[in-house]
C-alpha cells in the first residue's frame, strides 16, 4: 500500500467513525449490521482476536503450550508433526502438493517421535500426503478440535490449518485459484524452543 493509498484508507476510517457515530445516536445498529454485512463483522471480530492471541511455545520435548493462557494443547506426534510442517511454511501449502514435503514430513515426525517404529513412520506420513486420501482433513480437524477447547472461535483462526484461496493469472488471461492451507498466526508468537542449542 502506498502512501497515498494509507491517506485514503484513513480517511474513509475517519468517515466510517462519524457515520458509526451517527447511527448509535440513532439507536439504528440495524442499519449498521446491514451496512457492514454479517461475513464483515466476522472478519472484524477475527481481526480484534489479534490483541487476545496467546505466544505458542513448542518445548524442546514438543510440548505444545499456549503461555499466555498458561495451557498446554493436547497432541498426538503426528498432529503436532503435521502442525510444525506448516509452521516452516508460512506461505501454505495446497493439500494436492503435500507429497512434495513427505521428506519433510518423515523427519519431523522422527523427530517428535523417535520411538515410534520408522516404518509406522512412513506408512502415516504416505497416507497423509497422498491426495485421494482423507486422513490429512482428518488430521486438520482434530487440531483445530484441540486449540478450540482453549480459546474463542475468533482467536482459533489464527491457531488452525485453514484454508486461503489466491487467485493468478496467466498470460492467456486465464485464472486459477490456489487453495492453500497454512496457519495465520503471526510467526513472533511462536516460540520454538526444540530449535535452540
Amino acid at each position: 500500500m502506498t502512501g497515498n493509498d494509507n491517506k485514503e484508507a484513513e480517511k474513509l476510517a475517519q468517515e466510517l467513525h462519524s457515520i458509526v457515530a451517527r447511527l448509535q445516536q440513532t439507536g439504528r445498529y440495524d442499519l449498521m449490521l446491514r451496512a457492514i454485512s454479517v461475513p464483515v463483522l466476522e472478519q472484524l471480530f477475527i481481526e480484534a482476536a489479534k490483541a487476545r492471541l496467546s505466544r505458542l511455545v513448542i518445548t524442546r520435548d514438543f510440548r505444545f503450550i499456549l503461555a499466555d493462557y498458561d495451557k498446554e494443547v493436547t497432541l498426538t506426534p503426528v498432529h503436532k508433526s503435521l502442525y510444525i510442517l506448516f509452521l516452516n511454511h508460512e506461505e501454505g501449502i495446497e493439500f494436492k502438493d503435500l507429497a512434495d514435503h513427505r521428506e519433510e514430513l518423515r523427519q519431523i515426525y522422527r523427530g517428535v517421535s523417535p520411538a515410534t517404529d520408522p516404518a509406522r513412520i512412513d506408512e502415516t506420513v504416505d497416507r497423509l500426503t497422498n491426495p485421494t486420501d482423507n486422513a490429512i482433513n482428518e488430521k486438520c480437524s482434530r487440531i483445530k478440535a484441540a486449540f478450540a477447547g482453549l480459546m474463542d472461535k475468533y482467536s482459533l483462526n489464527y491457531y488452525m490449518i485453514s484454508s486461503h484461496t489466491t487467485r493468478h493469472f496467466n498470460s492467456s488471461s486465464r485464472v486459477w485459484f490456489k487453495r492453500l492451507k497454512l496457519i495465520t498466526l503471526p510467526r513472533q508468537l511462536v516460540i520454538r524452543e526444540y530449535l535452540q542449542p
